[in-house]
């Protein structure tokens, strides 16, 4: 039974569907605070479910030896540290749906604050103030709206934003321009954006190209007057160059739900009287709430009892449906590069996948996935689909993909072709309707072979007598030939001899048919089946 360490606060109903779909839960909703406790245990478990509170370091992925998926309840995933997490080949899935209304209801409803001072104003009549000529605002009808970032909930914001009769264009190098059309905005480079906006809203996670994305370069080229919502991630903006915009009214109001440090206890921005400000309280609706729970313990549990992957970050998705069909082809995939990873000791400089036939139609990410990890195991055991592209990657092996339609004697196969510095080498196998893989072509010669845990490759040239020394020198060391398969090009050429045997094959052994002088190469090859 897999079992799921929960160490933030989530909802007793997400809980409960661990319980009801069997998997063993322990719920320590408090234990994401505590470092040393939370290394101290997570060795323990394969899941780990997670808010905001529970920061998921290369420290602590270290410590989890059993971990293999880890959900956020939420769309944010600042706090795990997604390399790592690659690296020790566990999937790291968020929920980016649960809560995308929330988020974007609250900033509209920012939106609107900032445009009509309603905190001011609500804090002045509380004071029994009666300041109507001090709070003049602006209408949104008519007005443009920027958005930077036109996904999910950017998209949200733009229906609701056009609902008000606003005017949207947006920015986000994603958006084709049939997108953009369909939503009903205005595609625009940024520099245009900044330009015309008369308000802007933020709705992009934080990376590297999107840090500081209104910097104090970008807040000069802001058209006068403009006021700017952020209900996305902290940092998206120089906090001390809006701050100073704000003083000399270039920007006439800001309303900011994130900060690049939180929590936020001190800020320029406090108290000035253009600002709104709230305690990330974008997705902090019961419904939101509840929603990305249930969402996050419906997907770690699919995935640990099924294979299904949803919404994974570092990983191609694979859907319940997918995982049933694409089993065998997985499997198949990964025996495919299992077997080229165990016949290459040369470095590897690409990867080429050839789909055909009903296999091209499938999920071929998941497949490509499954390949490299075959491969690369034979050099490095611990790999796994989701660490075995990002280490592919770093080692500059290109991979690449081809799908065509059924072009032989099969319903579907998958070929697999590695290039290294002096040689190609190449593989092809099918699933049969019996579910189990089978390698139908090594090196260009046509085989039927299923696939044994511990088995024997040779080639030699096709002259008589070399089936004998292999049998004889098998059987004087001891090695019992549990079924074999022959194939060969033509008389006097290549050919290939796969024998399935009982146990792994001793080093001695290999030594011995060498010294024969009849084999051209012989490899002791082993498959997880």
């Amino acid at each position: 039974m897999p079992k799921v360490l929960v160490s933030d606060k989530l909802s007793e109903t997400a809980v409960q569907i661990f319980r009801d779909r069997g998997v063993e839960v322990d719920y320590l909703p408090d234990l994401g605070k505590d470092k040393e406790k939370l290394a101290e245990i997570i060795g323990q478990y394969d899941g780990l479910a997670i808010r905001s509170a529970t920061k998921v370091t290369e420290k602590l992925l270290q410590a989890a030896s059993n971990l293999k998926v880890i959900g956020r309840a939420g769309i944010g995933v600042d706090n795990v540290d997604i390399p790592a997490a690659s690296k020790k080949g566990v999937i790291v899935m968020n929920t980016p749906f649960g809560n995308s209304v929330t988020t974007a209801e609250h900033a509209i409803a920012l939106m609107f604050a900032v445009a009509r001072q309603l905190p001011e104003a609500s804090v002045s009549t509380h004071a029994g103030k009666w300041e109507k000529n001090r709070f003049m605002g602006v209408e949104l009808f008519n007005k443009t709206l920027g958005l930077i970032g036109a996904g999910n909930i950017g998209s949200i914001v733009a229906d609701r934003a056009l609902g008000l009769k606003m005017k949207v264009v947006a920015y986000d190098p994603f958006l084709s321009e049939e997108r953009a059309a369909q939503m009903g905005v205005t595609k625009v480079e940024l520099d245009k954006l900044l330009a015309r906006a008369d308000f802007i809203t933020l709705h992009v996670p934080l990376t590297d190209k999107t840090r500081n994305i209104l910097s104090r370069e970008n807040i000069a080229k802001l058209k006068k007057g403009v006021r700017i919502v952020n209900a996305a991630r902290g940092g998206l903006i120089d906090e001390e160059a809006l701050a100073d915009a704000l003083e000399t009214g270039h920007v006439a109001g800001a309303a900011l739900d994130v900060f690049a440090v939180e929590p936020a206890t001190e800020s320029r921005l406090f108290n000035l009287p253009n600002v709104v400000v709230t305690p990330h309280l974008g997705a902090s609706t019961s419904e939101a709430q509840e929603n990305v729970a249930i969402q996050v313990a419906e997907q770690m549990s699919d995935y640990l009892l099924t294979g299904a992957v949803a919404n994974a970050l570092n990983m191609p998705s694979v859907t319940a449906e997918e995982a049933k069909v694409m089993g065998p082809w997985i499997k198949l995939a990964g025996h495919l590069g299992s077997f080229i990873g165990q016949m290459t000791d040369a470095p590897i400089k690409s990867i080429n996948v050839l789909y055909d036939g009903s296999v091209a139609e499938m999920n071929v990410s998941a497949l490509n996935a499954s390949v490299i990890a075959g491969v690369m195991k034979a050099a490095n055991p611990d790999v796994n689909m989701v660490s075995a592209p990002s280490i592919a990657k770093e080692r500059g092996i290109q991979l690449a993909t081809t799908r065509q339609e059924a072009s032989g004697t099969y319903d579907g196969y998958i070929k697999v072709t590695v290039v290294t510095e002096d040689r190609e080498r190449s593989i092809a196998g099918t699933v049969f309707s019996d579910g189990k893989p089978r390698f139908i072509q090594i090196r260009g010669i046509n085989v039927d072979a299923e696939i044994g845990e511990f088995m024997l490759y040779t080639r030699n040239k096709d002259v008589p007598g070399v089936i004998g020394a292999l049998g004889t020198t098998l059987g004087d060391m001891g090695v019992n030939i549990a079924n074999f398969q022959l194939g060969r090009t033509s008389s006097g050429e290549d050919a290939i001899a796969i024998l399935y045997l009982d146990e792994a094959l001793p080093e001695p052994v290999l030594e011995a048919l060498h010294k024969t002088g009849k084999f051209l190469q012989a490899r002791a090859l082993h498959f997880e089946v």
